[in-house]
C-alpha cells in the first residue's frame, strides 16, 4: 500500500516533469518562429515607410513595392558618409553592430542614447525618380516614447508625411497624433529653412506657415511631438544631412 509520502513525491515529480516539457516545448517555439516574427517585423516597418511616403501598395503587398521603390541607406551624423545597404534587414543588421552612444546635454526630445549612424529610406516615384526620403524620428511623451517616419520631400525641407506608428499616448487625447486629419496639418510645410534652422513648430493658435496647432488637452503629447522635430531635425541628428541635401543634392 502506498503511503502519503510517496503519493505526495510522485504528485511533485510529475509537476515537474510537464514544466520541463512546457518549458521546452515554449522555448523551441520562440526559437522556431524568430525568424517569422523578425520577417513580420520588418513587413510592418516597410509598410509604415510607404504610407509615410504617400506610396500606394494595396494588392501588390508592402515587400515587393518597398524592394521595387525604396533604397535604404545609412548616414553617419559625425563624418557626413552616407553608406548603402542591400536591404532593410541588411541595414538593421549593419546597425547592430554599432555602439550605442549617449546623446549629452541638450536632449529636449528625451532621446538618451543613440547611433552615430541613422537610416535613411530614399523613396522612388513609379518611373524611379527620387520622391521623397523618410527619416525614423522618436520623442517623449506623456506616458512613454513616440516613435515615427518622417518623410520629406526630395528638397529635404518640405514635409510629405509623418507616421507615428508606436505609442502609449491616451486615446481620444495625446492619441490623436495617429489621427490623419491631425497629421495632415504637416504636409507641406517646412521642416527646415534655408539655413538649416528648425521651421516646423507645434504650438497652441498656431498662426504662422509653419506652425502645426497643438492637440486640444494633450499639451505634454503636443509638446513632445514638437520637441521630437527641434531634436531630431538639428545637428544632433539629422541636420547635417539634410544640409547636404540642399547644398549637394540627392544622395
Amino acid at each position: 500500500m502506498a503511503t502519503k509520502n510517496d503519493t505526495i513525491g510522485k504528485t511533485f515529480t510529475v509537476i515537474i516533469l510537464l514544466c520541463l516539457v512546457c518549458s521546452i516545448i515554449v522555448a523551441g517555439s520562440a526559437v522556431g518562429l524568430k525568424e517569422r516574427q523578425e520577417a513580420n517585423a520588418a513587413l510592418a516597418k516597410q509598410g509604415n515607410i510607404l504610407s509615410t511616403a504617400g506610396v500606394d501598395f494595396a494588392g501588390r503587398g508592402a515587400e515587393a513595392v518597398f524592394s521595387e521603390r525604396v533604397q535604404v541607406f545609412t548616414y553617419n551624423r559625425e563624418t557626413g558618409e552616407v553608406t548603402a545597404h542591400s536591404s532593410m534587414i541588411a541595414m538593421e543588421n549593419a546597425l547592430a553592430e554599432v555602439r550605442v552612444q549617449s546623446v549629452g546635454e541638450g536632449d529636449v526630445a528625451g532621446v538618451r542614447n543613440m547611433r552615430n549612424e541613422l537610416p535613411v529610406f530614399a523613396v522612388n516615384d513609379e518611373n524611379g525618380e527620387l520622391q521623397s526620403y523618410v527619416l525614423e524620428v522618436r520623442g517623449a511623451g506623456l506616458w512613454g516614447m513616440m516613435y515615427a517616419f518622417l518623410a520629406l520631400e526630395s528638397d529635404g525641407q518640405t514635409i510629405r508625411g509623418l507616421n507615428f506608428y508606436d505609442h502609449a499616448e491616451t486615446p481620444g487625447l495625446g492619441g490623436e497624433i495617429q489621427n490623419p486629419r491631425w497629421r495632415s496639418r504637416f504636409e507641406g510645410k517646412k521642416a527646415v529653412d534655408d539655413d538649416g534652422d528648425v521651421a516646423i513648430r507645434v504650438v497652441k493658435g498656431a498662426s504662422s506657415d509653419n506652425e502645426v496647432d497643438a492637440l486640444s488637452g494633450a499639451t505634454i503629447t503636443s509638446n513632445g511631438v514638437d520637441n521630437t522635430f527641434q531634436f531630431w531635425l538639428s545637428g544632433k541628428a539629422y541636420g547635417s544631412f539634410l544640409t547636404k541635401l540642399r547644398e549637394e543634392g540627392a544622395i
